[in-house]
């Protein structure tokens, strides 16, 4: 979402796609705000404050997980040791794996000290 190159009009549609709760905005303002901010509202801003936690990263095939990614090795470059990561083949609501998901997240919940 917002990637260098990306037309205003791609980022239109996936603005119209995600705004089922808010009010007071269009899908041509959210993409204008984000194509303003692209900098600023970069996830790869977190990784800095994100080094020092235990982290569990939970990805699908829902088309975010190239954007998690570099997140996840920006901490790991920053020193971040304790990142765990999984991916799961399914949709975004994991519709077909959610017992999978259960067990990752209660091992994962487990191991944490």
């Amino acid at each position: 979402m917002g990637e260098p190159g990306e037309t205003r009009e791609r980022l239109v549609a996936e603005m119209a796609d995600d705004m089922e709760s808010l009010a007071g905005v269009t899908p041509q303002t959210m993409a204008d705000e984000i194509t303003a901010h692209a900098k600023a509202f970069s996830i790869g801003n977190a990784a800095a404050g994100l080094t020092t936690l235990p982290l569990l990263v939970i990805t699908s095939d829902d088309g975010l997980a190239p954007e998690i990614v570099p997140l996840v090795k920006a901490i790991e470059a920053r020193g971040g040791k304790n990142v765990k990561t999984a991916h799961f083949a399914t949709d975004h609501s994991y519709s077909d794996h959610r017992i999978a998901l259960e067990s990752e997240v209660l091992q994962w919940l487990a191991g944490l000290k």
